[in-house]
């Protein structure tokens, strides 16, 4: 298989070493471009590389249905509350699959086989979703996946297996059906499409920079949501064909409700509002002239971030896990931070850009997690900024 437009970040090169330990092949023939091949891959992860990011747990079904039996330790990831793989695990006992849970490892098993079935997920877990898309392709019959997650990388993952010849229908909503197919042989190309959440950060890097930043390839399709919230800060943003453009030199005002009450900008499943962005919605709220609500509902402490962004000068007020109300226009300054998680590392970066004064960013191997040599590219827009150490 190849796939093209694969972004050189750590998760990613993460998951293709787990995928070299497992005795798969990888090749990397030109920038953003990689040949997989899984010929003669054993069926167990190893523990280092396995805890290393949430994405290894995505192992679990093509291992499951290539072996008949996975075992996969309990994944790392972000520290932004508790994020349970109970519904992985729920799809893929619905399919035939046995389930152990010995300490920190799971064991998994399909002794018969996968078999189609009717599964309704009990929350619509993006990975979850995709884990089970996976082992309905390769069980026999025909499984319907009720309530399941339809981000665009959910779609795109629909997209290669139907490649790869699966019969999957209701791709983009969130009722999945899906036939099961023989094991594919033939070599595949696949393009990944563009990174909603990349393309929402510059957006807010443009807007409290007040930046004229034009962002290429943006996949404006996706984004029609992720628009509205900045324009509910105030923020202009023009769609250009395949591109976008964030004028210069805006001065950014919060859109209050009709009745003139305080707007809120809160998370949900797809096509509502990322979670992954509302890190950088509340960085750019401190810089629109007015109040809002920030609301993130989905992990509890992916808001734990806004101390440091206090400590810069920003007008917060947390109200508890997962609120928080932002005043603006703040003058950010400086300040020695740490990177927390992938998107609040990105957040407190931006911030720092707009901020008076030099600042320090600690910890920034989150931030390269999720974001392709981030100081390169700021620096190619004018940023002042240097990567100190390795």
């Amino acid at each position: 298989m190849t796939l093209r437009n694969v972004p050189d970040i750590a998760d990613v090169r993460t998951m293709l070493e787990l995928v070299e330990a497992l005795g798969g092949g990888v090749e990397r023939p030109a920038p953003g471009c990689v040949v997989v091949r899984s010929d003669d891959m054993t069926d167990r992860v190893g523990w280092e590389l396995g805890r290393r990011i949430r994405g290894s747990f995505l192992l679990a079904a093509p291992l499951l249905a290539r072996h008949g039996r996975a075992e996969l330790p309990r994944p790392g990831g972000d520290a932004i509350g508790r994020r349970r793989i109970d519904t992985h695990l729920h799809a893929l006992r619905a399919l035939g699959a046995r389930v152990e849970l010995d300490g920190e490892i799971y064991r998994l098993s399909a002794p018969g086989g996968l078999i189609g079935a009717e599964i309704f997920l009990d929350e619509a877990s993006v990975m979850g979703t995709e884990n089970a898309v996976m082992a309905a392709v390769a069980a026999r019959g025909t499984t319907t996946i009720s309530n399941a997650a339809s981000e665009p990388h959910v779609q795109g993952l629909c997209r290669l297996l139907q490649t790869m010849g699966a019969e999957i229908e209701g791709v983009g909503t969130n009722m999945l059906r899906v036939a099961g197919m023989t094991r594919s042989s033939v070599p595949v190309q696949h393009e990944l499409m563009p990174d909603h959440i990349e393309v929402g950060s510059f957006i807010g890097l443009a807007a409290l920079t007040g930046g004229d930043v034009r962002i290429r390839d943006a996949g404006p399709r996706n984004l029609r949501m992720i628009l509205l919230v900045f324009a509910r800060l105030g923020v202009r943003v023009e769609v250009q064909g395949d591109d976008l453009w964030v004028p210069p030199d805006q001065e950014p005002e919060v859109v209050e409700d009709v009745d003139g009450a305080i707007p809120r900008i809160d998370d949900a499943p797809w096509p509502g509002f990322p979670a992954d962005l509302t890190s950088i919605a509340l960085v750019t709220a401190t810089r629109s002239r007015g109040t809002v609500l920030i609301h993130e509902k989905m992990f509890e402490s992916r808001l734990f971030f806004v101390d440091k962004l206090i400590s810069m000068g920003a007008r917060i007020v947390l109200c508890d896990p997962h609120r928080a109300v932002v005043s603006g226009p703040a003058r950010l300054r400086g300040a020695k931070i740490s990177s927390p998680d992938i998107r609040a590392g990105m957040a407190l970066l931006l911030a720092a850009l707009s901020a008076r004064g030099r600042s320090e960013i600690g910890n920034i191997g989150q931030i390269d997690r999720g974001y392709e040599r981030v100081d390169e590219r700021l620096r190619s827009l004018g940023a002042a900024i240097e990567r100190v150490g390795g």
